[in-house]
C-alpha cells in the first residue's frame, strides 16, 4: 500500500474497521486494568499472548496451508526480536505500571511512541520536516508535564517510569522492524511476535516469582482476558491489517491520537478513574504533539512507498 493510498473499499467499510481499531486498542487500556486485578500482570500478557499466536496460527494453517510459515532462521529470528522488544518489554511493563497508575495516564504516557520514532530517525542521521521536529518537543513537553506532576495522581513514580520504559521499548521495537529481515507474510510475522513476546513474559514471570491462584481469579479478570486475546489481539489487529491495504495512510494513523482519548473516557465509565486537570492538559499537549508529527510526517511523503513487510507502529496495546 502506498503512503497515500485513496480508499478502495466502501467508505462505510473503512469507517468500521477504523471504529473497530479505535475503540478495540483504545479499550485494551480497560482490559489490561481489570485483567490484572486478580491476575499477576507478566502471566496474563504470556497467556494472552500465546493463546494469540496459537489461534492466527492455525486459522493461517487452515486458510493458507505450510506455505504462510516459510521463512528464513533471520526471519524467524527478527520477528522474534521485536516481539520481545514490543511485547516483552512493551506490553509486560504497561501491565506492570496498570498496578500503579490509572488506565488513561497510561494511554496518554505511551502515545508519546510516534515521538521517539522520530528521535531515533534523527540519531540514524535522517533529517525530519522542521514541524516535524516541533510536534516532538510540544510532545515531549507534554509527557514532562505529565511525569513531573503524576498527572496529579496519588501515585508514586514506580508507575511513571515504568510506562515511559514500556514505551521506549516498543518505539525500539517498531523502528527496528523495517530495517531486520522479517517473515514476508505479516500474519505469520505477528504469529512469531506473539509467540515470543509470550514466551519472554512467561520466561520473566516465571524468575520474579509470579503464580497464579485459579481460584481466586475472578470472573471479571477471566472476561478481561479472554476479550484482550479474541478482540483486542485478533479481530483488533485483522481490522488494522485490512485497513493499511484498503484506506490512506493518513486516515489509518489517526488512531495515535484517538486510542489514548477512548481510555480515558472508558477508564472514567467503566472502573470511576479520576481525572485531573493535569491529566487532562497534559494529554491535549501530547496529543497535539503526536497529530503534528503525524500531519506533518505525511505531507512529507511526496512519491508513494510500499509498506514494509513486519513494520510496526501500533501502540503497546495493540497486538
Amino acid at each position: 500500500m502506498s503512503a497515500n493510498a485513496p480508499v478502495s473499499r466502501s467508505p462505510l467499510l473503512v469507517w468500521g474497521a477504523l471504529a473497530i481499531v479505535y475503540v478495540v486498542w483504545g479499550s485494551t487500556y480497560l482490559g489490561i486494568r481489570i485483567a490484572i486485578e486478580t491476575l499477576p500482570p507478566l502471566l496474563h500478557g504470556a497467556t494472552r499472548f500465546v493463546t494469540a499466536s496459537l489461534l492466527l496460527a492455525a486459522f493461517l494453517l487452515i486458510t493458507k496451508g505450510k506455505a504462510a510459515f516459510t521463512m528464513t532462521p533471520r526471519q524467524f529470528g527478527g520477528a522474534a526480536l521485536v516481539g520481545l522488544l514490543l511485547l516483552t518489554g512493551g506490553n509486560g511493563m504497561v501491565a506492570v505500571a496498570e498496578q500503579h497508575i490509572s488506565s488513561g495516564l497510561a494511554a496518554l504516557l505511551v502515545a508519546s511512541v510516534p515521538l521517539w520514532l522520530v528521535v531515533f530517525r534523527i540519531i540514524a542521521r535522517d533529517r525530519p520536516a522542521l514541524l516535524t521536529v516541533a510536534g516532538v518537543l510540544v510532545g515531549f513537553g507534554g509527557v514532562a508535564a505529565l511525569s513531573l506532576s503524576g498527572g496529579g495522581e496519588e501515585a508514586g513514580t514506580t508507575g511513571i517510569v515504568v510506562i515511559l520504559l514500556a514505551s521506549l521499548s516498543w518505539s525500539i521495537g517498531s523502528f527496528i522492524s523495517s530495517r531486520i529481515p522479517m517473515p514476508p507474510n505479516v500474519w505469520t510475522a505477528s504469529a512469531v511476535e506473539m509467540l515470543a513476546g509470550g514466551a519472554g513474559l512467561a520466561v520473566v514471570s516465571t524468575s520474579i516469582g509470579e503464580h497464579a491462584d485459579l481460584a481466586a481469579v475472578s470472573v471479571r479478570s477471566w472476561a478481561a482476558l479472554a476479550y484482550l486475546v479474541l478482540v483486542g489481539s485478533l479481530v483488533g489487529f485483522t481490522a488494522y491489517t485490512w485497513l493499511l491495504g484498503n484506506a490512506p495512510i493518513s486516515l489509518v494513523s489517526t488512531y495515535a491520537y484517538v486510542n489514548p482519548a477512548v481510555a480515558v473516557v472508558l477508564g472514567v465509565l467503566v472502573v470511576n478513574e479520576h481525572v485531573t486537570a493535569q491529566i487532562v492538559l497534559g494529554g491535549v499537549v501530547i496529543l497535539i504533539g503526536v497529530a503534528l508529527v503525524v500531519s506533518t510526517e505525511r505531507r512529507a511523503k511526496k512519491a508513494p512507498a510500499p509498506a514494509q513487510a513486519g513494520e510496526t507502529t501500533t501502540s503497546p496495546q495493540s497486538a
